[in-house]
C-alpha cells in the first residue's frame, strides 16, 4: 500500500463547471459572484496544498478526534471562514445537532464508513480506524466540497445553482471514497489513473447511496449529484454514470463534455488531463457491468481490483485487473460465474479492450 504525503485535492464539482459558472457572472461589481469567489479559492487552496512541505504540520494536515483509530465521526463548523476544523459540533454517539447540514453530514458520513465496513470489512477510511472527519459551511457560499488527504470539506452552495452538499449521499460517498482511493491504489490524480480514481469515487458514491436510499440497478437513476442542484437546475446533475455525456446541458453550466466510449476520449490539458471528462468511459463500464451481474457484485469487483491497481495504471490496466478480480471471486463463489465475461464485455463495448 503506498500512502501519498501530498494527496489531490478531489473536488466535486468539476473546474469546467465552475469556470463557465464563474464566466457567466458580472465581473463589474465589488462582489464577482459565488463562482468566482470559490474558482479563486479552489485554486489557492490547490497552491498551498502542492506547496506545502510534507514535513511539517499545517492546518491541512491536523486532525484533531475525541477517539482516534475508532473510525468515528468528527462533524466541524468552519462557521463561513477558510479555515478548517474551527468548531467541533458532533462527535461519534452525540445527540442531534440543531443545524440540519451538521445532522447530514454526521449521518451520510456514517454511511459511507458502513457500507466499508459491512461490504468490504473495511474499517474506516485506511482500513485503520480513521477519524471520519467532515467540516461543514466552509467559506461563503462555497459552491464546492472536497477532500484534501484527510478531511471532507463542504460547502453550502449559493441557493440558486447549488445547495448545501451535505445534502447528498453521493456527495459524501464520492468524496470519502477519494480518501479509500488515496490508502488503496494512490491513483495519480492526473490523466487516465486520475480518471479512474474519479470513477472510482462515483462507482462508490453511488453505491452508497443506492444503499441509503435502499436502491437496486432498476431503481437507482445512475446520477452523480443531482440532489444539490438548486430548484432553477432541477433535473440536472453532474454525472450519469449510465449516459455520460447527458447530465447537463444548460447556460448556466454549459454542456456535459464527459465522453462514453474512448473514440471521444479528451487527451488535451484542462482538469488535470481530463479526469472528470473521461472517467465516464469507466462509468459507463461499471453501469454495463452492474446490468449484467447486479450493483453488490460489480462492486465487489471494483473495490477488489482497487485493492490490486497501483498509482500509474492506465484504463487498459484498470479493465485487465477487474476481470481478473472477477474470476477470482467467481472461483470462490463470491460472484456469478460469467462474470469475468461480463467485465471485459463492458470495457469492450466502451473501446478500451
Amino acid at each position: 500500500m503506498s500512502v501519498p504525503t501530498r494527496p489531490a485535492r478531489c473536488s466535486f464539482v468539476p473546474p469546467a463547471v465552475i469556470e463557465h459558472l464563474a464566466r457567466s457572472s458580472s465581473i463589474d461589481t465589488p462582489d464577482p459572484g459565488a463562482a468566482q469567489r470559490t474558482a479563486v479559492l479552489t485554486q489557492q487552496l490547490r497552491d498551498l496544498r502542492q506547496n506545502a512541505s510534507p514535513d511539517l504540520p499545517s492546518a491541512l494536515t491536523t486532525v484533531v478526534s475525541p477517539r482516534p483509530t475508532k473510525g468515528d465521526r468528527a462533524v466541524y463548523d468552519d462557521q463561513n471562514t477558510a479555515n478548517f476544523d474551527v468548531k467541533l459540533v458532533r462527535g461519534e454517539g452525540d445527540p442531534a445537532h440543531e443545524a440540519q447540514n451538521v445532522n447530514q453530514a454526521y449521518d451520510y458520513a456514517g454511511a459511507a464508513r458502513d457500507y466499508y465496513k459491512t461490504v468490504h470489512n473495511r474499517d474506516s477510511i485506511d482500513h485503520n480506524g480513521m477519524t471520519v472527519n467532515v467540516n461543514v459551511n466552509f467559506d461563503v457560499a462555497f459552491m464546492n466540497a472536497f477532500w484534501d488527504g484527510v478531511r471532507l470539506v463542504l460547502g453550502n452552495g449559493d441557493g440558486k445553482i447549488f445547495v448545501d452538499f451535505a445534502a447528498s449521499p453521493d456527495v459524501l460517498g464520492h468524496e470519502l471514497s477519494h480518501g479509500v482511493v488515496q490508502f488503496t491504489a494512490n491513483l495519480q490524480y492526473k490523466g487516465q489513473s486520475g480518471a479512474l480514481n474519479e470513477s472510482f469515487a462515483d462507482v462508490f458514491g453511488s453505491l452508497i447511496e443506492q444503499q441509503v436510499r435502499g436502491q437496486d440497478f432498476e431503481s437507482a437513476n445512475w446520477l452523480i449529484g443531482d440532489e444539490i442542484m438548486a430548484p432553477g437546475l432541477y433535473g440536472e446533475a453532474l454525472r450519469s454514470m449510465a449516459h455520460p455525456g447527458t447530465a447537463y446541458d444548460n447556460p448556466l453550466m454549459g454542456k456535459d463534455p464527459q465522453p462514453d466510449h474512448m473514440s471521444g476520449y479528451y487527451s488535451g490539458p484542462k482538469d488535470n488531463y481530463g479526469v472528470h471528462i473521461n472517467s465516464g468511459i469507466i462509468n459507463r463500464a461499471f453501469y454495463l457491468t452492474a446490468s449484467e451481474l447486479g450493483t453488490d457484485s460489480a462492486g465487489r469487483i471494483w473495490y477488489a481490483g482497487l485493492q490490486n491497481l497501483w498509482p500509474t495504471a492506465n484504463f487498459a490496466d484498470a479493465a485487465q485487473v477487474l476481470s481478473a478480480q472477477a474470476r477470482i471471486l467467481a472461483r470462490d463463489q463470491k460472484v456469478d460465474r460469467q462474470a469475468a465475461q461480463a467485465v471485459r464485455g463492458a470495457f469492450r463495448t466502451v473501446g478500451v479492450l
